[in-house]
């Protein structure tokens, strides 16, 4: 069998079977795993020839950059439909996390600045800043439209917006931040990360792959931890409080 055709075959029993699960389960979100499995097929694929041109013309790098950290503060904006025009806290979040990161690790330098090095650690962290300003953000609005009678309370007392719902924007932080932080945890221990395999599997040697790993989980937690403060400062002194808690993920679409 060829191995595009086992490729198919074998991804197709995988989204099976976390489609049958779902469905068994009752849990929305059947729907929104196929589109997302099919995404990622057909955007990889793209992605994958637009490398060849932007690995053959560095100038390139620029637009590559500019569409991935666009198509990630869109993605996160998205979620965060309980606070009213989130898309510049957003983008100023994960430029400000991606930028210390990619800033350190070029400066010092810890990798070589070299086209690759550059696209394949700036999409890492981008995925990173998306996910921490999507989390951080539905936290805060879920907390206060929960705590609602609590910060309307410290208002009514003289507490400024920002000193009122602070306590909330805080816990906000640190409950985006757990994945992050149990991934770099137990790297090694529980799991081992793509970039760790990916290294291994194009020739590098175990140490090689440990150290290039090590960067993209120092510079992750980094840029998420940048990523989450700022969002939470940004968007933790709301005018008007959240009514209730965030949609459903699923139902926000894929």
């Amino acid at each position: 069998m060829p191995v595009d055709v086992r490729m198919i075959v074998g991804l197709g029993c995988l989204l099976a079977v976390a489609v049958g699960c779902l469905l068994w389960a009752r849990v929305d979100g059947a729907a929104a795993a196929v589109t997302a499995v099919v995404r990622a097929v057909v955007q990889l694929a793209l992605v994958s020839l637009a490398l060849r041109g932007v690995f053959s013309a560095p100038p390139a790098a620029a637009a590559a950059l500019a569409v991935m950290l666009g198509a990630a503060v869109i993605t996160s904006t998205r979620r965060l439909t309980a606070f009213r025009r989130p898309f510049l806290a957003v983008a100023g979040s994960c430029v400000a996390g991606a930028a210390v990161t990619l800033g350190i690790v070029f400066a010092v330098p810890v990798l070589d600045l070299s086209t690759r090095h550059l696209i394949a650690l700036s999409g890492s962290v981008f995925g990173g800043t998306m996910t921490a300003c999507t989390l951080v953000g539905r936290r805060l609005s879920d907390g206060l439209a929960q705590r609602r009678d609590e910060v309307e309370g410290w208002l009514a007392l003289g507490a400024t917006p920002r000193q009122a719902c602070a306590p909330i924007a805080r816990r906000s932080v640190g409950e985006a931040l757990v994945p992050a932080l149990d991934q770099t945890r137990t790297t090694g221990l529980v799991t081992l990360p793509g970039a760790f395999v990916g290294a291994l599997l194009g020739g590098a040697s175990p140490g090689d792959a440990a150290r290039f790993q090590i960067v993209i989980l120092t510079g992750l937690l980094t840029a998420e931890t940048v990523a989450a403060v700022a969002l939470a400062y940004l968007l933790g002194a709301p005018r008007v409080l959240p009514l209730g808690p965030q949609p459903s993920e699923h139902r926000g679409g894929a």
